[in-house]
């Protein structure tokens, strides 16, 4: 038997074949769809159900139609095989280009990441993405506003509505801590996987979570924020002209918290 050649990263499939210029070329120019993102390591996620149940769900609001986690999970395995990768950053997109009768599913693969842990700057725009609960790809505004903050000297933009209330990072969820409770902005945002298993992890660690507005104006109410995606998570010392506390206490607590979260294998 020939043995198996890892294919070079990046690497990509449909619906569990390799990707041929003609699928590469419809998913450019065809950006209708959905995905979620995830951090692989040693052939395990964490919170490998929630990106599942994310796929289906986005699925069938966008297109009518479910999406098996089953044949989504054998694709994924099979990507990460052809990639030669048992650590990596994973994507899985759902599409469906004009005239298809099926969704497709792209397998993107490439090298693991991880989000630093130094604490980061934000700076806030008047923001608020289409229909937020959907993660997708090549959101104009999010990108138009992040390069704005960035040229302003800070590392990424915070999203707010027009009433001046926090929704969420760029690409984060935004978390804040009053001295007592771990609180998540009420607002329409995306749930992140990793906000989600905080949320179901951080009461067994002893740590009370909530979701309140959270006024742009009453920011100086909190004591520390952080922010969280599929990466991890990193503090916040600063959005606009408000100074945080980098809380290395808390932020222990909130690694402890989700470093419960389970493991599931691929």
């Amino acid at each position: 038997m020939t043995p198996h050649a890892a294919a070079p990263l990046p690497y990509a499939e449909f619906d569990g074949r390799p990707a041929t210029e003609d699928d590469l070329r419809r998913a450019a120019f065809f950006g209708y769809g959905h995905f979620t993102a995830m951090q692989v390591r040693s052939g395990r996620v964490r919170g490998l159900e929630l990106h599942l149940e994310r796929l289906d769900s986005a699925n069938r609001e966008l297109f009518e139609l479910p999406l098996d986690g089953g044949r989504v999970r054998e694709w994924i395995r099979h990507a990460l095989h052809s990639g030669g990768a048992s650590d990596a950053s994973v994507r899985v997109h759902g599409l469906r280009p004009p005239g298809a009768a099926a969704t497709t599913v792209m397998v993107t693969v490439r090298g693991s990441v991880r989000m630093s842990p130094e604490p980061v700057s934000l700076m806030s725009v008047p923001y608020a993405r289409t229909a937020p609960h959907l993660k997708r790809a090549g959101d104009f505004g999010q990108t138009y506003y992040g390069e704005l903050a960035r040229r302003a000297g800070f590392d990424d933009a915070l999203l707010t509505l027009p009433d001046g209330a926090v929704t969420e990072g760029a690409i984060t969820n935004i978390g804040f801590w009053d001295g007592v409770s771990v609180v998540w902005p009420q607002a329409p945002a995306l749930l992140g996987v990793t906000m989600a298993l905080l949320e179901r992890e951080l009461p067994g660690a002893g740590v009370r979570s909530v979701r309140r507005t959270v006024p742009k104006d009453g920011l100086g109410a909190y004591r520390s924020a952080f922010v969280t995606n599929s990466q991890g998570m990193a503090p916040v010392a600063r959005i606009d002209g408000t100074d945080f506390t980098v809380d290395e206490e808390l932020m222990r607590r909130l690694a402890t918290a989700y470093e419960a979260a389970p493991w599931d294998t691929v």
